[in-house]
């Protein structure tokens, strides 16, 4: 089988399992974290996603990745070598998927577990309100696995994963300034609503522009409305 050839059966596959479900291109590209441009070319044959990305789209259409990569021209019961060799890809990546998940909840853990010593330890040497430790450890958990999906070009979660850092930081400070200095600054929090509005400007930047479809098979792209 051509790169061609599969290219076109991967595209048929996910315009035909998309539409069935009355799903967007738009709607599937934000749910891949891809343009609607992506799926529009993924669609015509143009391009082919990756292996990581076909398991994602497998599980945003509730379907295998066979039945994106399976011919829909063939006869039930006919797996090709490609599909075979494909599925043995699969299973791998969603192995590593797997181990992706379990490093991330480690080092989350490992998070928690540094504020409880550090808490143990002061505690035990006398020093009041150690306990303050455990706000310090909501924004480093999110630093941690902010860095740890952006280095595998996971963003999916960032807009979520920022706004808890910049939340989580003014909460620890608004708690040390009131239990250390009985100062009750909750003005502060007022920071974070130029804070959030940056990062949902942010991140808007990058919304997609919409793909329409048209009647005689032709595409024309709108941007979003607000």
């Amino acid at each position: 089988m051509t790169d061609e050839r599969l290219k076109t059966q991967i595209g048929t596959n996910i315009s035909n399992l998309r539409k069935s479900q009355g799903l967007t291109q738009v709607g599937l590209a934000e749910k891949v974290n891809y343009s609607d441009k992506a799926v529009s070319k993924w669609e015509r044959g143009e391009s082919a996603p990756d292996i990581l990305t076909l398991v994602s789209i497998a599980e945003v259409l509730g379907v295998t990745v066979d039945d994106l990569l399976k011919d829909p021209d063939a006869l039930p019961d006919k797996t090709g070598a490609v599909q075979q060799a494909m599925d043995q890809v699969v299973q791998k990546t969603l192995k590593r998927k797997a181990d992706k998940r379990i490093i991330v909840q480690l080092s989350s853990l490992l998070v928690w577990f540094v504020a409880l010593f550090a808490y143990v330890l002061l505690a035990s040497i006398g020093v009041d309100n150690s306990w303050l430790a455990f706000f310090w450890a909501i924004p480093a958990d999110a630093i941690v696995v902010l860095c740890l999906r952006s280095a595998w070009r996971d963003f999916r979660s960032n807009r979520v994963l920022i706004s808890i850092l910049v939340w989580g930081c003014l909460l620890s400070i608004y708690m040390m300034l009131l239990v250390l200095l009985h100062v009750n600054v909750w003005r502060i929090f007022l920071l974070g609503i130029p804070g959030q509005l940056a990062i949902w400007l942010w991140f808007r930047m990058f919304r997609p522009v919409r793909t329409v479809e048209v009647k005689d098979g032709q595409e024309r792209t709108e941007t979003e409305n607000p």
